[in-house]
């Protein structure tokens, strides 16, 4: 999809090059890149953009200033994407909260400056997020017209017959954000709020917030020079009280506020073209040793809470990584060498592994378990990490990753935990990659848990990596959440080896394990997400947090064990959440690992309990869908005053003149793909997919064949309808629309409030 949306713009920026704009206007022509210096992705969006969907590429034109346009043959199929000028003012805003999520709102104008103003088209708004972003919400002005984003829940079926599906939207890519806005006229502007989250970064003690911010040359607006107005706003919130070190920044931020644990800055500036470089801003809180420290955060539940238990954060600081003792660690790597793995994505897990290996330190031990439906071990024990070991398995690794077979998780985890049995002083680990799905995810879940139970002082921990989206997320972070691992994903073949080696560099940096919390004796019921703690490593702060009824305890201790296997115990400080939003920080994670147990325990009880929390807190879940609700304020007006000239209210908007509810795409990354994993799918690979218009008859051809027709209509002649030429798909229209008559067409209502349609280019 990202190849196709990239080529999509490609042919958007070579149609917008026929717009005319004066003689007197200093115009460059867009910059389309040389086939020899672009990607096949070169066109992703680097920063929030909009773009006009172009179908019939003679609408294409100045909406100022028409000009003569020769007659352009053909359609676009599929349609191409021209990138919107951004008009005069972008403002950005990130509050960031305990070094871990950022809360991020954009607001901007774009003018939709090539469509011909008697004209309208489509458009399509792009929002490139940082790390595990997640789209919260997006509000959009357009003349009389307003459209904002809402949840829903998907198994509530209140209102979804008034509900209009669209497969316009949805995630590009796993951080791009993308929703359709509809028939916009040409020379229109659309004024547009777009808020998300995403993670704070942490590497070596420095914080690092990362926003994409990169407009491209060819969203400036075309002829003379103008100042435009540039802001960007930052506030940092530390509960530790702590002064905060303001390190590198990529625009001339100025601290224009600063209190105990709290500061802004601010960049304002009027430019001539907007930012070529993304946002990043950098920070660090001075530690002067290597205690590890902690808090805790109460936060009272608001009045409109589903769940009126009160609330609470937990946050454990690793200290200072340069007196910081890590655990010596007997390592197992798990790999998946399945067929599906061929190509680039086995080559990049071979590199990634490579890489791990030269990383760890000479006491460390380890192995290499390979597998698909058998298991190929480079070593029946494990062997210290020496320099001849690490090259003799780097030569193993080159031999034996053959991509093939099918897969099978239990027996080489079985395998893993055999081997890790006579750990002693360390950490034992399996780290495990894979991208299918097996059967029996949950017997496995209970064959690590059953271990833990029974285990050693510190059991094995599994440390997950899902690949692309067809292996179950769900199973493998239960997988690491039973085991005090972690868990990440790399939806994209491309983001295999970065986060291959963020997760092992987790793994390398662990400080405290077998954490407890022991609160459960003073309060009336609690509840603490993730109720299996994982390890402190010292990549950043621990974040937990929890539910609970009852007073909450004035002191309490959190217990662990350290590197050199003592005991380590803390005092945990306790204080009012005054201006951290506890709910909205721990929503997401919350979500995810409810929505893991209640995949474990097919418990709907708690899907119901996710679908609530989601709609409450505004991020997105399996359970739950998002909405776009279009309002035209004119019509309501009109409707509110009694007028009742307007159009005549379709069956399925009945009573709500002026307004419209579109459902989009399902955002969720499901449980998996049996079907994928079995058939050898490799990641990333999607079925060819009719284009919008095609599907919009098939789906009404269908209909009415079994109507009329007794399904006479095969697949075979509806793909062939589908190239017909001009004057057949205008022969077939009139056909249609004679028929309406005799009310054929009342069966096409799915497709559209009206009937209106064109099937043959899509256009009204």
């Amino acid at each position: 999809m990202a190849e196709e949306f990239s080529k999509a713009v490609e042919e958007g920026l070579k149609h917008s090059k026929r717009i005319y704009f004066g003689k007197d206007r200093a115009v460059s022509p867009p910059r389309v890149a040389p086939a020899m210096e672009k990607s096949n992705t070169a066109y992703l969006p680097s920063a929030p953009m909009v773009y006009a969907v172009i179908y019939d590429p003679g609408i294409v034109d100045n909406p100022d200033l028409p000009s003569y346009q020769p007659y352009v043959h053909g359609k676009c199929d599929p349609p191409a994407l021209i990138p919107l000028n951004m008009m005069t003012a972008v403002d950005l805003q990130a509050h960031c909260y305990l070094h871990h999520t950022a809360f991020v709102s954009l607001s901007a104008s774009w003018r939709l400056h090539c469509i011909s103003g008697s004209r309208s088209c489509d458009c399509l708004l792009a929002v490139p997020m940082g790390p595990q972003g997640s789209i919260l919400g997006v509000e959009v002005s357009v003349h009389r017209k307003t459209y904002s984003t809402q949840l829903v829940d998907m198994k509530d079926k209140n209102g979804k017959e008034n509900m209009i599906q669209t497969q316009d939207g949805g995630f590009l890519t796993s951080n791009v954000f993308t929703m359709g806005i509809q028939q916009i006229d040409g020379g229109s502007i659309l004024s547009i709020k777009i808020n998300w989250s995403q993670k704070i970064q942490c590497y070596n003690d420095v914080f690092s917030l990362n926003v994409p911010f990169t407009f491209p040359d060819f969203v400036n607006p075309a002829g003379k020079k103008m100042l435009k107005k540039e802001k960007i706003q930052i506030n940092v919130n530390d509960v530790t009280g702590s002064e905060l070190l303001y390190k590198t920044a990529s625009h001339p931020l100025k601290e224009v506020r600063h209190n105990a644990g709290s500061s802004g800055f601010l960049y304002e500036s009027e430019v001539t073209s907007w930012s070529k470089t993304d946002l990043n801003f950098s920070y660090a809180v001075p530690v002067s040793s290597s205690h590890i420290s902690g808090g805790v955060l109460l936060e009272s539940a608001p009045v409109d809470d589903f769940d009126q238990r009160e609330m609470f954060c937990m946050y454990l600081s690793p200290g200072n990584i340069q007196n910081r003792k890590v655990f010596r660690k007997d390592i197992i790597f798990v790999m998946d060498i399945s067929g599906s793995v061929r190509g680039k994505l086995i080559e990049d897990t071979k590199n990634a592994l490579s890489i791990a290996l030269s990383k760890l330190n000479p006491d460390d031990s380890f192995s290499i378990i390979a597998f698909n439906g058998e298991i190929y071990q480079f070593s029946t024990a494990l062997e210290l990490a020496s320099k001849d070991a690490i090259e003799r398995a780097i030569e193993w690794i080159n031999i034996n990753f053959i991509a093939g077979g099918d897969t099978n998780i239990l027996h080489p985890l079985k395998t893993a935990i055999d081997m890790l049995s006579n750990a002693q002083s360390s950490a034992p680990i399996i780290f495990l990659a894979t991208d299918g799905s097996v059967e029996d995810e949950r017997q496995i879940c209970d064959t690590i848990r059953n271990h833990v139970i029974i285990g050693e002082s510190i059991s094995p921990r599994v440390y997950t990596l899902g690949i692309g989206l067809f292996c179950n997320h769900y199973f493998l972070r239960m997988l690491a959440m039973i085991s005090r691992g972690q868990y990440a994903a790399a939806l994209e073949v491309d983001l295999v080896e970065p986060q291959m080696l963020k997760l092992f560099d987790k793994v390398s940096s662990l400080v405290l394990a077998n954490i407890t919390v022991d609160i459960a004796n003073d309060l009336d019921d609690v509840e603490v997400f993730p109720s299996h703690i994982p390890d402190l490593s010292s990549d950043g702060p621990l974040i937990l947090s929890g539910r609970y009824k009852g007073n909450f305890p004035k002191s309490f201790e959190i217990k662990g064990v350290l590197a050199d296997f003592s005991k380590f115990v803390i005092d945990m400080k306790i204080q009012e959440a005054k201006d951290i939003p506890i709910q909205k920080i721990s929503a997401r994670d919350q979500i995810e690992y409810l929505t893991a147990q209640a995949w474990f325990s097919k418990d709907e009880q708690l899907e119901q309990k996710v679908a609530k929390l989601s709609l409450q807190t505004g991020f997105t879940s399996e359970y739950t869908r998002m909405t776009i609700l279009e309002i035209d304020h004119r019509l309501v007006a009109k409707e509110s005053d009694g007028k009742k000239e307007v159009a005549k209210k379709s069956p399925r908007n009945g009573a709500n003149v002026g307004k419209r509810v579109i459902l989009l795409p399902h955002s969720g990354i499901g449980f998996g793909s049996l079907t994928a994993t079995v058939e050898n799918t490799p990641p990333g690979s999607v079925e060819a997919k009719l284009p919008e218009a095609a599907e919009t008859f098939v789906k009404a051809a269908a209909n009415c064949c079994s109507i009329f027709c007794n399904n006479c209509c095969c697949v075979c002649c509806i793909h062939v309808c589908t190239k017909i030429n001009n004057q057949c798909a205008i022969a077939f229209s009139q056909l249609c629309v004679g028929l309406g008559c005799f009310s054929c067409l009342s069966c096409c209502s799915d497709c559209s409030d009206c009937c209106s349609e064109c099937w043959a280019c899509g256009e009204s």
